[in-house]
């Protein structure tokens, strides 16, 4: 019979996304051997574990449980002690609280040993028909929409497949503003993966935005987008950032990188290939109308 570590070491394990076959054999033994479970949802957990007919000591830890649950497990590893840490469903640590748990053990020292198994961003990617070779795993996008906002358009030209978790009821919020900043791409939903009701919807993101904002969607869901084409990604190599500027913020930038204002005013106007009098009564008549975030030079 394999025994755990003497020393203690924190376990992550893998739990299934929905159907219980997907556990593993070692996944079972850590849990049955283990000191102490820390999971996501205890109620959740301890469903899984009545299956299997594990018995070990079940805790809390979740996002909400402060730094005292932390400490109380970092000092039970400290004492020597297996603990093994799970999530509702895939692997912990991704995009769940276990990854501060790490954080703290590998700070100390303490061993981290992985127990690995089912994961829905893995699983929807292969799954999707896109690109695999090279991806990014985005997690959940925010909940305000100007925050939002901002996360996808720093990604707009990024060229690798994306993945993302995403609720039910901000699906088609979320489709909406993919689709107004990148344009049209492939896509691919996958929801309530390995379960009874497992659906993947592929398509354009106008596509597979229609059928869910007819059907509403529930359950689990994966986002999968493709990245930035490649016709499209020779183009932003050769296009100037400046392009994306008004003429005000354009001046104000090479007055921050140390222009004096009629230069600058000069260089804009030959970049743009506009009269020199447009740009100077622009900048004079309207200069206090700029963006903050190009604040005006001395």
């Amino acid at each position: 019979m394999t025994v755990l570590k003497e020393r203690g070491t924190l376990y992550l394990c893998a739990t299934p996304l929905g159907n219980l076959e997907d556990i593993t054999l070692r996944a079972l033994r850590i849990l049955k051997e283990a000191s102490i479970i820390a999971a996501e949802d205890t109620r959740h957990t301890r469903k899984l574990l009545s299956h299997f007919d594990i018995h070990t000591p079940l805790t809390s830890y979740h996002s909400h449980s402060g730094e005292g649950k932390g400490e109380h497990l970092l000092q039970r590893l400290r004492q020597g002690e297996a603990v093994a840490l799970v999530s509702d469903a895939g692997m912990p640590g991704i995009s769940d609280p276990g990854a501060e748990l790490v954080k703290q053990a590998v700070a100390e020292e303490i061993d981290v040993v992985p127990v690995p198994g089912p994961s829905a961003g893995i699983a929807a990617l292969i799954i999707s028909g896109l690109p695999t070779h090279k991806f990014a795993f985005e997690g959940f996008l925010s909940n305000q929409r100007k925050t939002r906002r901002k996360q996808l358009q720093a990604l707009k030209r990024e060229h690798r497949t994306l993945i993302f978790y995403e609720s039910p009821h901000r699906l088609v919020d979320s489709l909406k503003e993919m689709l107004a900043q990148w344009g049209e791409r492939p896509c691919a939903v996958a929801r309530e993966l390995t379960k009874v009701h497992e659906e993947i919807k592929r398509g354009t993101l106008s596509e597979v935005l229609a059928h869910f904002a007819e059907n509403q969607p529930r359950g689990e869901i994966t986002l999968v987008v493709a990245g930035l084409p490649e016709e499209e990604r020779n183009e932003w190599e050769f296009r100037e950032p400046w392009l994306e500027l008004s003429v005000l913020d354009h001046v104000t930038l090479l007055e921050k990188e140390g222009r004096e204002r009629r230069e600058a005013i000069k260089e804009v106007a030959r970049l743009r290939g506009v009269p020199k009098r447009e740009v100077y009564a622009l900048v004079h008549d309207t200069g206090e109308q700029r963006s903050p975030e190009f604040p005006p030079g001395s």
